[in-house]
């Protein structure tokens, strides 16, 4: 990981929404890793994660996308898994507490969304609470998927990897 102690950020972005410049960051040092499980432990969805687990999910996500208030402190997140061409997933939204309300979340997703890496994707999926449904559709995004439906399988409960026979 890259190490960000003594950090010093060469651009800032302005948000119409706040007076607080804040800057995009691509990668996160060892600093923002710790902040970002912090950030997460106040988050329901995933309050269980340890800093191993994260190192290791942050070395094969494909696009991060994190912000960062003027004292380089870590103000939002989200990370997206893809093939590049058919289909994206965005995950791990979140904007530390004390910077909600400043705009934050959509700047992230306009980030996401405007990713040349990314302009070429058909489908763009996410898991949200039916809560956030009308930030979400702000972007396109709909909850009729059609035929489709979620599937999940969670380790904690299927027990054996194995095929059943």
């Amino acid at each position: 990981m890259i190490p960000m102690r003594g950090c010093v950020l060469q651009q800032r972005q302005t948000l119409a929404d706040t007076r607080a410049p804040y800057t995009r960051i691509d990668a996160l040092g060892d600093d923002h890793i710790a902040q970002l499980v912090a950030l997460y432990s106040k988050e329901f969805w995933c309050n269980n994660r340890t800093q191993p687990d994260v190192e290791r999910m942050l070395k094969h996500t494909d696009v991060i996308v994190g912000l960062l208030d003027t004292k380089c402190a870590l103000a939002g997140f989200c990370r997206v898994l893809t093939d590049f061409v058919y289909k994206a997933t965005i995950y791990d939204l979140s904007v530390h507490p004390g910077h909600r309300g400043k705009g934050l979340g959509a700047v992230l997703m306009d980030a996401v969304l405007g990713n040349p890496r990314l302009r070429q994707v058909e489908h763009f999926d996410l898991n949200c609470l039916p809560a956030m449904f009308g930030f979400y559709r702000k972007w396109g995004f709909t909850e009729d998927t059609g035929e489709l439906g979620l599937m999940r399988r969670d380790k904690r409960y299927a027990g054996s990897y194995a095929r059943p026979r």
